[in-house]
């Protein structure tokens, strides 16, 4: 009962970007990881359908010139953009947290090594880096091994910011209270401190997926993603290398840009959303 007045004084709440943000992504997660489980034919096999067709009742978006359903290699696309995405800000986000609280509250000399590391990381120009492995990969790597390459530099700016927030809260009456207690720095981070960046850690873990996702489909387009690896952007390429709109093949290169503008445009309501109604709580 509490859970269900708790969501309708959310939803009464909510803005509507964050109401539309959470409809859109909602909509891309059930195509992503409910209709991508229907039954249905492997997309990525050449000729298993006629090639070319128009939108029909069997082909819902048409085929490739290969023969390759559109429709469910778009569903596939989304599945595999999505999962880079939230992998990329699950690991970034809790392993950005870690780092940046005990940095924050251990001090001295551990303080200042992870700062060192998180600073690297931050200044390291990641795009270079990124072209690199990925054409060191290409051809072999799979949806989890992007997702961990992405993952790499996902996690410094975040550490960052929880440092900085773990060091004005360290001198706090209720962080000295909790010491004197008896509890050891690792109870006092996760009883005392964690419960204030959990907020903030979903609002970065929002941004970290729409980052992830926009950084995977730029190496597509840019031709760099591995070859094997069916995604938004790899989508886009493979339609620009076979002349889809050289042939008129709309549904086929139209399909992907569409999906991908409308999951920027929702994540990016829900981001937004989402602060703006933690602003207004915290202003009431």
């Amino acid at each position: 009962m509490a859970a269900g007045i708790s969501i309708k004084k959310f939803w009464k709440n909510a803005n509507f970007r964050l109401k539309a943000g959470l409809f859109g992504t909602a909509f891309f997660l059930f195509l992503g990881y409910v209709v991508y489980y229907f039954p249905h034919d492997n997309p990525i096999l050449f000729y298993t359908h006629t090639p070319r067709l128009l939108p029909n009742s069997v082909n819902w978006l048409g085929t490739t010139t290969l023969g390759q359903d559109i429709f469910w290699l778009l569903i596939e696309s989304i599945h595999n953009s999505l999962t880079i995405g939230l992998i990329v800000a699950t690991i970034g986000t809790v392993v950005g947290v870690f780092v940046g609280l005990l940095a924050g509250f251990t001090g001295g000399t551990v303080d200042r090594v992870l700062s060192v590391v998180t600073d690297t990381f931050i200044v390291i120009p990641s795009l270079p880096i990124l072209i690199l492995m990925a054409s060191l990969m290409r051809g072999s790597a799979t949806t989890i091994m992007m997702a961990l390459v992405l993952s790499m530099f996902a996690w410094a700016w975040p550490s960052r910011q929880i440092r900085s927030m773990a060091l004005s809260m360290k001198e706090r009456d209720f962080i000295h209270t909790a010491w004197f207690s008896g509890e050891g720095t690792v109870q006092v981070i996760a009883t005392e401190i964690l419960p204030y960046a959990l907020t903030w850690s979903l609002s970065n873990f929002m941004n970290a997926t729409l980052v992830a996702i926009a950084a995977e489909s730029g190496l597509a387009v840019l031709g760099l993603s591995p070859a094997n690896l069916v995604s938004l952007g790899n989508m886009i390429q493979w339609a620009r290398d076979r002349n889809a709109i050289f042939a008129e093949q709309w549904f086929w290169i139209g399909s992907p840009i569409v999906a991908t503008v409308l999951l920027f445009i929702f994540l990016f309501l829900l981001i937004t959303g989402y602060n703006d109604y933690l602003s207004m709580k915290r202003g009431r």
